[in-house]
């Protein structure tokens, strides 16, 4: 059978918020993320998507279950943690688009879906004819990292493909807990930035 792809937009984004935790929680445990998240964590998290009426969830399904998905909405309507190094260098939230997760499970990699969630949410934001920037932000982690994998392979490579750039001076900080411990810490997240073609 082949795949389905289905658009949720602002407060719909509600109705698939368990299936979209679950598969968040499932690929984010990996390196780099390491993330040992909650069901309870995850929707008070995508609460802020559906809050916000521009926000956009693409999905993609293989027999009713959800195998990838991506999601964005204005800067604007991000949380302060999110807007703070923007505010701080001097760029208008209110011009920048946010693109949050794209998840997708292992077994579906390698057929073009990244490419085809930044065409979506790029056209999404250029929808609007109000955004000049697009942006996303990734983890760091410190070269020889005891839990990264033999042969990993960022994906620098493939998001500067994408015409985005790694931006050192706009990073926030968040906290969630490494896989196996029970307590947060803390960890830096650098954002990558693109022009919005207009």
């Amino acid at each position: 059978m082949a795949l389905q792809y289905r658009r949720f937009c602002g407060a719909d984004i509600e109705s698939v918020f368990d299936a979209l935790a679950q598969l968040r929680i499932a690929v984010f445990r990996a390196y780099p993320y390491l993330y040992e998240g909650t069901v309870e964590y995850e929707r008070n998290y995508l609460k802020t998507y559906a809050a916000a009426p521009r926000s956009m969830l693409f999905a993609v399904f293989d027999a009713g279950r959800m195998v990838g998905a991506t999601t964005c909405l204005p800067l604007s309507d991000e949380t302060e943690e999110v807007q703070a190094p923007f505010h701080a260098a001097g760029i208008d939230a209110e011009r920048v688009f946010y693109f949050g997760e794209s998840v997708l499970l292992p077994e579906y990699r390698s057929r073009g879906i990244g490419h085809l969630f930044f065409d979506v949410r790029e056209a999404h934001a250029a929808s609007f004819g109000a955004y000049d920037l697009t942006c996303f932000c990734a983890v760091n982690r410190p070269a020889g990292h005891p839990s990264q994998p033999a042969g990993y392979r960022p994906l620098d490579e493939f998001w500067a493909s994408r015409g985005y750039r790694r931006e050192p001076k706009l990073q926030s900080v968040f906290s969630w807990p490494d896989l196996g411990e029970t307590a947060s810490t803390p960890k830096t997240m650098t954002y990558w930035v693109r022009l919005l073609p207009g």
